[in-house]
């Protein structure tokens, strides 16, 4: 009988309170970053004929979560992703600040070509509790 009360407590009390928590509490980071790396030998690897994909043809940003988009030069050659040069051993940061979708050249994609999808952050409530769940594992889709 005892157990029965502690689970429906559980169920009654501390799940919905959770639940509130998880819909309405600000969603804090502690990294935005969203890091790629470019491998070693990806340059060589395509002159000898491999078609390469290390960056996805779309890259999904959520601002105030991840929205500093990080790329990685680990390449012996120079690489471009828009107008910026990034030499062997580079990192360059791009922050986000809006919602927007962003089309860049980019020598270390196959396409030549990479999208940024900016996306909005999840907003207090339902959206929030929804995006907490899926980052938790607890549901399917993507942010």
């Amino acid at each position: 009988m005892r157990a029965q009360r502690i689970v429906l407590w559980v169920l009654v009390a501390v799940v919905p309170a959770t639940a509130a928590w998880a819909a309405f509490a600000p969603v804090r980071i502690e990294n935005r970053d969203e890091v790629f790396a470019i491998p070693k030998g990806t340059w060589a690897r395509r002159m000898a004929g491999d078609k390469v994909e290390i960056l996805p043809r779309e890259v999904r940003l959520v601002l105030g979560v991840k929205d500093v988009l990080v790329l990685e030069n680990h390449d012996d050659v120079p690489q471009v992703f828009g107008p910026v040069l990034m030499m062997p051993g580079q990192t360059f940061r791009l922050p986000f600040e809006t919602v927007s979708i962003n089309q860049f050249s980019c020598t270390a994609h196959a396409s030549g070509q990479m999208t940024v999808n900016v996306m909005a952050g999840p907003e207090a409530g339902w959206d929030r509790l929804a995006w907490r769940m899926r980052e938790a594992g607890l549901m399917g889709g993507a942010t």
